[in-house]
């Protein structure tokens, strides 16, 4: 029987304070170069696993809207169909991470889990979807719920899924 969870509000979890969202930036973009460099020396052996709750690591590589040049962020990857599912919680700060904002603008990403890389077209879930994904989302990482009550912009859930070799 699966169990009953009652969404969180924002009553129910802590704010992130605004002093606090700078230095926060700069830890996670200074943790996740490290990560990236031990994950591609391991295959995911190191890095394959998020430090809170232990959830599968991917690595995603994009094109950046603005430069052009490539760049590769560690996600939270969840395993859906023949693809992955990532994201854009950024743990639930109220601005949009800068991946999901290339990936809308190049949706040809580059994804690396534990040393198998395949090409993916990724698009934004609808609302629809999102709410029926959610269960699997969730089941990989609850924290999510959490990062959904910290804020108010609607956290966005990305579908991805191979390109076939034709």
């Amino acid at each position: 029987m699966k169990e009953h969870v009652t969404p969180l509000g924002p009553e129910d979890v802590k704010p992130i304070p605004p002093k606090l969202v700078p230095f926060i930036r700069k830890v996670m973009k200074y943790a996740s170069r490290f990560n990236v460099w031990i994950y591609e020396k391991t295959n995911g052996r190191l890095g394959g696993k998020f430090i809170i709750g232990g959830a599968p690591v991917c690595l995603v590589s994009y094109t950046g809207r603005k430069s052009g040049k490539r760049f590769t962020t560690p996600l939270i990857h969840i395993p859906y169909q023949e693809g992955v599912l990532l994201v854009a919680s950024q743990g639930g700060m109220d601005t949009h991470p800068l991946w999901y904002k290339n990936m809308l603008a190049n949706p040809i990403i580059e994804v690396n889990e534990f040393g198998r890389i395949r090409s993916m077209r990724v698009r934004q879930a609808s609302a629809e979807e999102k709410i029926a994904l959610w269960p699997t989302v969730r089941a990989i990482h609850p924290d999510f719920d959490e990062y959904q009550a910290r804020t108010e912009r609607d956290i966005p859930v990305m579908i991805c899924r191979p390109i076939s070799a034709s």
